[in-house]
């Protein structure tokens, strides 16, 4: 993130200051109440999104039921008795996508790629996640994602007086053109199908108002046929904040309208699984037939980073210092987020898996989306995969000899 900064001038510099002294705005809004927050729905979509914390029975409902959905010779059942479903779980990491999305193709040739029950994504997984979700035959569309576009591809900065009296740095513009571009009606069409087979794809966005993590049930946008709403939200997943806009969303509560404020998953958290849904259900699950103590996971976390601290001389001065601080509370979050996982799924004698980027492997880049560069990750998570990953059984930091490569 440091690179937005880099070779700006005094007076964008200065703007980015005043961006927080001053009372510049770019619209007038109508923030949802605090009590009707997670009342408010998008028109009649309730079945749509949640706030974990916050009771949705007709989404929990929704994920519950997909295992009613799905063809039983789908998924394994271990020697316990417990049928096994894999999930994926996406992490933001800007650029560094590259090396998920080479991950995916490496692990599709390797031959041992599971059908996925489960897909979350946040910020660049969210843009990666329904390539994921669709399987091997979407590989290549992801590749050519991830090693293309540049910096232009994604944003263009903004001149100093927009940035004071407006909401970010940059324009995201550009990748409003690119999800157009990739997220198409024969996607949505092709998501939907498997959601009705039972398969769920979700994406995380932060709503910034309420400080909450917002959870998309994408296969269920993708059932309404709206693709419009589909690119709406993986925008605001990667909108990260004061760089990028925010994303409003118009929601209703009564008999009146507001709108409510959403930004990079990220901002919450860098990567989620199907418990900040499900969490408190069993009771539920057990009134639909189905018994949680025959349901095992087995999680496959892709953390689009590092997590092992990197070293680079920050310069004194306020656009090196703010990019510095920026890597720095990000890697730290993600590594936190890991940590999270591994207890839960520990707790339920549930599968771990992590796989990150190779502390030894730091490509330099002469940008913030560097193709040469990003061409340089998609390899290398394109190699370690086709070889046959070695999969993380702990977070970083725990000392563990049982590693097990991809199957």
């Amino acid at each position: 993130m440091r690179d937005i900064f880099r070779g700006r001038s005094p007076g964008v510099i200065f703007a980015f200051i005043m961006i927080f002294g001053c009372a510049g705005c770019a619209t007038i809004r109508h923030p949802v109440p605090m009590d009707l927050v997670g009342k408010t729905q998008i028109d009649d979509m309730s079945e749509i999104r949640i706030m974990p914390g916050m009771v949705n029975s007709e989404l929990q409902k929704n994920a519950l039921r997909s295992i009613l959905e799905e063809n039983k010779d789908d998924y394994p059942v271990d020697s316990e008795g417990k049928r096994v479903y894999p999930m994926l779980c996406i992490s933001g990491g800007s650029a560094n996508g590259a090396y998920g999305a080479g991950l995916l193709k490496g692990w599709s040739e390797e031959g041992s790629r599971p059908k996925f029950k489960i897909v979350t994504g946040v910020s660049t997984g969210a843009i990666t996640s329904p390539m994921a979700f669709l399987g091997k035959d979407y590989d290549s569309l992801a590749e050519e994602l991830y090693t293309t576009m540049s910096t232009k591809d994604v944003m263009s900065m903004k001149g100093p007086l927009r940035i004071l009296f407006g909401d970010s740095l940059a324009s995201n513009a550009p990748l409003v053109k690119q999800l157009k571009k990739y997220i198409t009606d024969d996607m949505l069409e092709k998501i939907a199908e498997e959601h009705k087979k039972g398969r769920r794809l979700y994406v995380g966005t932060a709503y910034l108002d309420a400080q909450r993590l917002v959870i998309w049930d994408m296969g269920a946008i993708a059932k309404r046929g709206d693709v419009e709403l589909f690119r709406k939200v993986i925008r605001a997943s990667a909108a990260i904040p004061m760089i990028f806009p925010p994303v409003f969303f118009n929601v209703h509560g009564g008999d009146k309208s507001y709108d409510e404020m959403h930004v990079d998953g990220g901002t919450i958290a860098q990567v989620f699984t199907l418990y900040k849904i499900l969490e408190g259900q069993e009771g539920v699950a057990k009134q639909m037939g189905i018994d949680p103590s025959k349901i095992k996971g087995k999680a496959y976390i892709i953390r689009n980073g590092y997590v092992d601290p990197g070293y680079k001389p920050v310069k004194d001065n306020l656009p090196s210092i703010a990019g510095q601080m920026f890597d720095t509370m990000i890697n730290t979050q993600g590594i936190g987020d890991t940590y999270r996982i591994y207890t839960y799924m520990q707790k339920r004698g549930n599968d771990y898996n992590l796989a990150f980027i190779p502390g030894d492997f730091r490509p330099g880049k002469k940008q913030e989306f560097d193709p040469e560069q990003m061409r340089k990750l998609f390899d290398r998570g394109y190699q370690d995969a086709v070889k046959g990953y070695k999969w993380h059984k702990v977070p970083p930091g725990m000392e563990s000899n049982s590693e097990e490569t991809i199957k």
